[in-house]
């Protein structure tokens, strides 16, 4: 009998190995045969990151096969760097951030799927600042996470709307502090999503309005956040990979079709959340989630891809011929129309 139970464990030990990509290898699956995975946020918990809570919620993770660990991001950059050292094995960042930090350095991470198909990346200030339009950023500061979407996308941004990016001041600012240090004028600006904009007028509590400079404006072409797996994990494991993202996607689509819901279930994990806040920064979201040309949520175009990379190219901030759509995205694995 003894025997007998040994060979049953061993066997069950060896059908976990074969099915694990993610982590080093020694991840286990205490008490279940649920593959443990560790999941970033792009940045904070806010409520735009409430669709990872929701697929935690409603099992769609558990039910996907994997034991599911959510914990915050600081930034596209920080979050690449994350996964690609295996300290965590998905991860949420800005696809053109990611596409810029590629050009710089070769990390092995790839992008399985998108979450919004236009970019709310963006310049916030308030009334009375006198920021206007993006000609009125000259000399002025910007508060922003190091490695945030926003301020790495910059020089791409300042280049279409012709401005010099030398003449921005980006100050290091925590996500967290973001809104309180715009509503102090201890800055000019703060680099924030477009769905930050709730969070900004609350945190303000003068009754001034957010005046936002949206990248996506100038530069429509643009991707949103993107889903983040190592280059090795894609390769290896595509079948693990198109269940996560299936998983997660699932989530996002709950997500907007109940914002209100969806921030309640947020706050049932982040007790800090503000539930009003959440929901209108999710009902903000909803746009840029849904396709436009009749693809499911996550699609991925790879002719777009490559004008992403040319739009850059042009703007000087990835040497032309640096990257092909294949560098930065595995087009396989997101999801098909």
């Amino acid at each position: 009998m003894r025997l007998r139970r040994s060979a049953v464990a061993l066997t069950a030990v060896l059908g976990l190995a074969l099915v694990s990509a993610c982590g080093s290898g020694d991840d286990k699956s205490s008490g279940s045969d649920l593959q443990k995975v560790n999941y970033l946020t792009s940045f904070g918990q806010f409520g735009r990151e409430a669709y990872a809570y929701v697929a935690l919620e409603k099992g769609y993770f558990k039910d996907a096969g994997f034991d599911v660990t959510i914990t915050k991001g600081n930034g596209t950059v920080e979050v690449m760097k994350q996964v690609a050292g295996g300290q965590a094995d998905y991860g949420i960042g800005d696809f053109t951030a990611i596409a810029i930090t590629l050009g710089k350095q070769k990390l092995p991470v790839t992008t399985v799927g998108m979450i919004q198909q236009r970019s709310m990346a963006a310049i916030v200030s308030l009334q009375g600042y006198g920021i206007t339009k993006p000609e009125d950023l000259m000399d002025k500061s910007v508060g922003d996470q190091p490695g945030s979407t926003n301020q790495v996308m910059f020089p791409v941004y300042a280049k279409a709307v012709g401005i010099d990016e030398k003449k921005v001041t980006f100050i290091p600012s925590p996500p967290q502090n973001l809104p309180a240090v715009l509503s102090t004028k201890k800055v000019d600006a703060i680099g924030q999503f477009v769905v930050g904009v709730p969070l900004v007028e609350k945190a303000d509590g003068q009754g001034r309005k957010a005046v936002v400079l949206p990248y996506g404006e100038k530069l429509p072409q643009l991707y949103g956040n993107a889903i983040l797996t190592r280059s090795d994990v894609a390769k290896d494991h595509p079948d693990q990979v198109k269940k996560f993202t299936t998983a997660l996607l699932k989530g996002l689509q709950d997500t907007i079709a109940d914002p209100a819901a969806a921030a309640e279930t947020l706050k049932k994990y982040v007790p800090t959340t503000d539930v009003a806040v959440a929901t209108k920064e999710l009902e903000l979201m909803k746009p840029y989630v849904q396709p436009t040309s009749g693809d499911t949520i996550g699609a991925v175009d790879e002719e777009r891809v490559q004008k992403v990379l040319d739009t850059l190219a042009e703007a000087d901030t990835l040497t032309p011929g640096t990257l092909k759509p294949a560098d930065v995205v595995t087009v396989g694995l997101a999801p098909k129309s």
